[in-house]
């Protein structure tokens, strides 16, 4: 019998003595499932609650963004400068265009942006709206005209709340239930 084979040989008998299957040198692995279920709730009732948080954040700025414009947007007539062409998917379906253009507000000249996705002509003139205490934000007419502050920027938050709530609930009452003394029989 060679080295080899004597080794290969009382290597198996010590693996069956132990009842082991996959140690190395004799460490073994016991995962603390109970630590893991309560780290990985910890990141879900995280990361819900952060998404609840910008969520409604962004909801509120949106909200605002719409009555500035509304509220305090004077007409202006961009100048459209140019439009790109976006693809979606894998880069062969067109997507909609991205359009820069100019416009003039209290004598400053201003190039951004156009919100939407339609096609315009370089030279054509769109009617806008713009707020003079943020000549950033400004929006096509047509578009305002159908936008309007709604609570219903703040379903998905809401929805994203009531299923955080759902957890912290089910945890409170797992926590409660696991804490009360075992019913006594009666004799």
């Amino acid at each position: 019998m060679n080295t080899s084979t004597a080794y290969s040989q009382r290597a198996a008998r010590s693996i069956e003595s132990a009842g082991r299957v996959g140690t190395l040198r004799g460490a073994s692995v016991q995962p603390d499932l109970r630590r893991l279920l309560q780290v990985t709730t910890g990141l879900v009732l995280t990361a819900l609650t952060a998404l609840v948080v910008v969520f409604t954040v962004a909801a509120v700025h949106s909200n605002n963004q719409i009555d500035e414009l509304h509220g305090q947007g004077v007409p202006v007539t961009v100048t459209v400068t140019g439009c790109l062409g976006l693809l979606g998917g894998s880069g062969s379906n067109p997507a909609g265009y991205s359009c820069r253009g100019t416009y003039v507000l209290r004598g400053h000249r201003y190039t951004q942006p156009l919100p939407g996705s339609s096609a315009f002509r370089p030279g054509a003139r769109v009617a806008a709206v713009a707020v003079p205490g943020d000549p950033s934000l400004v929006s096509l007419e047509s578009t305002l005209r159908t936008q309007h502050a709604s609570a219903s920027a703040f379903v998905l938050p809401i929805v994203l709340g009531a299923v955080l709530l759902a957890l912290v609930g089910l945890l409170v009452w797992r926590a409660r239930a696991g804490r009360r003394p075992a019913p006594s029989a009666i004799c």
